[in-house]
């Protein structure tokens, strides 16, 4: 039986943004829809139809849009949306020119500022004619290693204003890391922090800042932005310059917009890359404009008046889908820092104290804060907000719980998923409909997601590859530097002839319509041949009290595989012969005896990508005594050390 946890009620469903699209649907089109999931059905069977209607309900800006809705739309990779059109992506991020706010920051507790639309428009005009004055045209690449700032938006508006390439990672990250990206797209300019703030220190970035300059010959020009100090010293950087002296000498003016092709490249992302050097994905500026304004306006419920906020870097794709919702007219509310400094409550504060409406994390901050016995509902006001986001990896079931017990209990919680590969949602939130414990409420609009099994069928209500069956227009427009698309059609098409295949393991339920997440596909588990998503045991082990954390793997043995169990313990708590057959009776109960694994072994650290994700792969690879291509994609490489050469899984 599907747990029902919450359900909006008449007043917010009749008010919202979908109700208002799908009456507006009706009329246009002489239909009756009726729900949610109705219009999920119209936007995948008629495709034209809904994202041309789209792009008007939302007033998206264009030279032209053309006559043409989509050409080969039976082929994937191959289909092209709006081939007619020229637009401008940065015009319709700055949708309003008033007084009021767009951009509100916080530093953690060092920083506090924001920043009006007239002011933002301003900025991204002078810094647009600097660029221009620089030489910078359609095309160019300029790439940023930058915190999530204002200035991170006002440099990204200005290089889409004049139709350059918009590239970016956080500061976290070690020299070679930007190399392994930066380094593949040549880009002419360089737009860095001198230094940023974490966990209550500041923390220089010059010297990393040099070493990728000093390794890229194609910079013309470094740009500093200042933010931990207001005159860094930046003579040791080639061609540096800092940011109020590379604007000095411009006003602000009516910006001038370069139209580009709906395809034209727009953001150049990167795969994670620890299984050799980073994909670089590119991203065209029709369908990363259609595709994100469709999930802010309609299934977040985002427009003028809404507060808008994600927990993410610049160099993870959240970063990227946050930034479209000034096209909604919504104001955007960043943070940069440690989301427990100086304590747990601090993106609490930040939410009461800026009337935050939606409030978007991670799955493993809402389980850190379940885990550290946060109530923030006890604490806290949280009236204005709305609606709370969940996506980085599954939200178990007992993080829906700990949500509606703790933190609000009327709130419209949703898990999504989707990824850097399509800069957008598969599977997301319906602020219309209810929402079931452990479940993703719905299919993204104009996505023909299905389950396939293991002949390619489609199947309700058991486990199977995401696929998506139609195209839609947020795929990757290539991969950089793969002229023959080789590497692109690898990616997501040799599965499936002329069908996308993620990479997800899934199920999507027969009564509700919801999806459950089991993990990545190539991270599955096989004891005996039998399929088992990670998450399944991710959810039995993390409701321990004992663990704080954990990771598993499947270990080739004895011509099969075995399931092994890494667990990091919480405060003092120890690993013991008890504890170990509480995990395994646990897991046995609540999944299956297959899932039990052969072996527990306690660790100290887990490694994780930048974005915070764990590296089962990476693991597996340590443990099997294989090389991991690429370490620099990690946060904390020095963990993988912890895996190698464990006597304990040379024995039976």
């Amino acid at each position: 039986m599907n747990t029902c946890l919450w359900t909006p009620s008449p007043e917010r469903v009749a008010s919202s943004n979908i109700t208002d699209f799908i009456k507006k649907v009706n009329e246009e089109f002489g239909l009756s829809l009726g729900n949610y999931d109705d219009l999920f059905e119209f936007s995948v069977a008629e495709t034209e139809k809904f994202w041309s209607f789209l792009k008007d309900y939302a007033g998206l800006k264009a030279q032209t849009w053309g006559d043409r809705v989509l050409v080969d739309g039976d082929k994937m990779p191959g289909a092209q949306f709006f081939p007619d059109a020229r637009l401008n992506f940065a015009e319709n991020l700055l949708s309003k020119k008033d007084d009021s706010e767009a951009l509100v920051f916080w530093g953690e507790d060092k920083v506090k500022r924001s920043l009006s639309w007239k002011s933002l428009h301003e900025e991204v005009s002078v810094f647009a004619q600097a660029l221009r004055a620089q030489g910078i045209t359609k095309g160019d690449r300029v790439c940023a290693f930058m915190p999530n700032m204002p200035e991170t938006i006002m440099a990204m508006l200005a290089v889409t204003s004049i139709g350059a390439i918009w590239s970016s990672t956080s500061p976290d990250f070690g020299a070679n890391g930007v190399l392994d990206r930066f380094g593949q797209i040549e880009p002419k300019i360089l737009i860095a922090v001198e230094g940023y703030h974490y966990n209550g220190k500041s923390h220089d970035c010059l010297e990393k800042v040099q070493a990728v300059v000093d390794r890229i010959p194609s910079l013309e020009k470094t740009i500093i932005v200042p933010y931990t100090r207001e005159n860094p010293d930046i003579r040791g950087i080639k061609n540096a310059v800092l940011l109020d002296d590379y604007v000095a000498g411009f006003e602000p003016a009516e910006i001038e917009y370069e139209y580009v092709e709906f395809n034209h490249p727009l953001y150049i992302m990167f795969s994670s890359g620890t299984t050799g050097k980073p994909k670089c994905i590119v991203h065209g500026t029709g369908g990363t404009l259609m595709k994100q304004v469709s999930e802010h306006l309609l299934n977040c419920n985002n427009g003028d008046g809404s507060r808008v906020f994600y927990f993410t870097t610049c160099g993870w794709m959240m970063w990227n889908w946050l930034v479209a919702g000034l096209a909604c007219k919504s104001t955007l509310m960043l943070y940069d820092g440690s989301p427990f400094y100086p304590s747990g409550n601090i993106l609490f504060d930040y939410a009461d104290a800026e009337k935050i409406t939606m409030f978007g994390t991670s799955a493993k901050y809402i389980d850190a804060l379940n885990k550290a016995e946060l109530k923030p509902r006890e604490t806290h006001d949280l009236s204005s907000v709305q609606s709370m986001t969940s996506t980085g990896s599954p939200l178990v079931a007992e993080s829906f719980d700990y949500v509606y017990r703790d933190i609000k209990q009327d709130i419209h919680l949703a898990s999504i998923s989707g990824g850097t590969d399509i800069l957008g949602c598969f599977v997301l939130g319906n602020p219309t409909g209810p929402v079931y414990r452990g479940e993703i409420q719905c299919r993204a609009l104009g996505m023909a997601v299905e389950t396939f099994d293991d002949n390619g069928k489609p199947v309700r209500g058991d486990k199977g590859e995401l696929v998506c069956t139609k195209p839609f227009p947020s795929m990757p427009v290539m991969f950089w530097d793969d002229p023959d698309h080789a590497r692109y059609r690898a990616a997501y098409f040799e599965e499936y002839d002329n069908i996308w295949c993620h990479g997800d393991f899934i199920s999507i339920d027969k009564e509700t319509g919801g999806i459950v997440i089991y993990g990545r596909s190539d991270a599955t588990l096989n004891p005996g041949g039998v399929r088992i998503g990670t998450a399944e045991i991710y959810r039995q082990v993390e409701a321990l009290p004992q663990i704080q954390e954990s990771i598993v793997i499947g270990q080739d043995w004895q011509d099969d595989v075995r399931v092994i169990l890494f667990v990091v313990m919480k405060d003092s708590n120890v690993l013991d012969e008890a504890l170990t057959k509480e995990i395994k009776t646990k897991i046995r109960t609540g999944c299956t005896p297959r899932h039990v694994p052969a072996k527990v072994i306690a660790v100290s650290d887990i490694p994780r990508t930048k974005s915070g994700k764990i590296t089962e792969l990476a693991v597996r690879d340590v443990v099997h005594g294989r090389a991991v291509k690429n370490k620099t994609a990690l946060a904390n490489p020095e963990a993988l050390d912890l895996y190698v050469n464990i006597a304990e899984l040379q024995q039976d």
